[in-house]
């Protein structure tokens, strides 16, 4: 089986996870993307928009994607370097004369974009983030600079900077002659045709966005917030968009793609400037995760009421974007989840060749019983026993050899289920599973048919 046809059949699930898994974890909505090579395979939403009316998620709703806004940053500085009119090292007061005497005026472009400025996270009265206030304008951004910038010194350690991305979209101005909304709306946003994507809140289109919601850690009870504009923090935080059109924006990143930078600028953003764990490292204006083995690039982002997250894999051609419209929507979660999903349809050490898909079909489905809900799913041509309730389907997958058109064998569990047990199916007439016995002498029925008792009441000997 081809790899795209393999990432196709992970992806034909993927509702069905998403499904089950929003009223179950819960989350408010999720919006999903992925695109292989240039095709978007898969674009789909689950959940709500709107909680007070019960509007439905849609694909085109559009979202905050708040730190996401910082790769746009990057591209921006590169593309300036690729015109000669910044320079990676040069200094900040160069292209932002207000900075000419306090010491944040010397820190460098690489270093703001890398998060080695030693700069202060986000001041020292950061409540815009809690919509106590206004995000700050350009003449609070610099009092701020100049007051309270300096935290660290200097590549002394990473430090994330909301603020120091700030000073890189007055830099950028600076540079470019440009506000940085023009700027990069027409050097990144119309050069790749982007419609539903902005550096920040587009007031005449506010019907359009999703509503973002506040966290159950306060309460089964989720309130309301409302999106407002980031001012002079666009660079770090402001951009919203859709999951289809910024999975498109990030094969932009891959090699030989030529539409916003050359690949040598490509590679160097994606060169790692702080190893922060050993699965977690930052470029410059990319965070750079390692997810079962694979190396991803991307960013996430964390806006009031909306959480979002992007990956890039380099080799797979694979970009996936994943938003999620409340403060603890699970984006990483549910990102991670899919792509292990995708490995899991391209295993190259699995126990049983892919097998043709009309073979599979009569064995695939949703069974319960008293323990839970077991999902038997066709991943690459191969099929797997998978729990839905997970929220790593893929960590515990059983994967089945067909043994004939009633039986499967339990050939990939790790020892503690089934392992070398037959599952042994039931067909009604019309060809549909009455249930599967078997399997560590359980007793499967399809979903549907499936009822919990009142009570489940203790069995006596006759």
């Amino acid at each position: 089986m081809e790899d795209r046809e393999a990432i196709k059949s992970a992806l034909e699930y993927a509702p069905r996870f998403l499904e089950f898994q929003q009223p179950y974890m819960p989350f408010v909505g999720a919006q999903v993307a992925v695109r292989h090579d240039g095709e978007l395979l898969f674009n789909h939403a689950t959940g709500f928009a709107d909680l007070g009316t019960e509007t439905p998620l849609m694909v085109d709703h559009l979202f905050r994607i708040a730190s996401h806004s910082k790769t746009f940053t990057g591209v921006a500085c590169m593309q300036l370097v690729e015109q000669r009119k910044l320079r990676l090292d040069d200094e900040a007061k160069t292209h932002v004369p207000e900075l000419e005497g306090p010491p944040m005026g010397g820190v460098t472009v690489r270093e703001l974009l890398a998060h080695g400025s030693g700069m202060t996270r986000d001041g020292e009265d950061s409540t815009f983030w809690s919509l106590d206030r206004t995000f700050p304008d350009k003449e609070e951004l610099l009092d701020t600079i100049r007051q309270h910038g300096k935290v660290l010194d200097s590549n002394e350690h990473f430090k994330y900077s909301n603020i120091g991305y700030s000073l890189l979209g007055l830099i950028i101005e600076g540079a470019s002659g440009q506000s940085y909304r023009d700027y990069v709306t027409r050097n990144i946003i119309d050069k790749l045709g982007l419609k539903d994507t902005g550096p920040d809140f587009n007031l005449d289109r506010a019907e359009e966005y999703a509503k973002g919601y506040s966290s159950r850690a306060h309460g089964p009870q989720r309130i309301e917030i409302e999106h407002i504009d980031t001012y002079a923090e666009s660079s770090a935080t402001g951009f919203f968009s859709t999951a289809m059109e910024l999975t498109d924006y990030f094969q932009a990143h891959l090699d030989g793609d030529v539409r916003l930078l050359t690949d040598g600028s490509k590679r160097r953003m994606r060169q790692v400037q702080w190893t922060i764990s050993d699965d977690t490292k930052y470029g410059l204006g990319l965070s750079i995760s390692i997810v079962n083995g694979r190396t991803y690039y991307g960013h996430g982002g964390g806006y009031p009421g909306h959480i979002t997250m992007s990956k890039l894999d380099l080799d797979r051609k694979l970009s996936i974007s994943v938003f999620t419209n409340s403060n603890d929507g699970p984006a990483l979660t549910l990102c991670t989840a899919i792509l292990r999903l995708i490995d899991l349809a391209l295993e190259e050490k699995a126990k049983t060749e892919p097998k043709e898909e009309q073979t599979l079909e009569p064995f695939e489905g949703r069974f319960a019983m008293l323990w839970g809900i077991t999902d038997v799913v066709n991943l690459g041509g191969r099929l797997y026993a998978l729990n839905p309730a997970l929220d790593n389907p893929a960590l515990e997958a059983n994967e089945l050899e067909v043994v004939s058109d009633t039986e499967l064998k339990v050939v990939g569990d790790k020892g503690f289920g089934a392992y070398g047990e037959t599952m042994r199916y039931t067909f009604d007439e019309d060809g549909s599973v009455e249930y599967i016995k078997g399997g560590g002498g359980t007793k499967l029925v399809p979903d549907e048919r499936f009822q919990l008792p009142e009570k489940v009441k203790r069995p006596t000997r006759a």
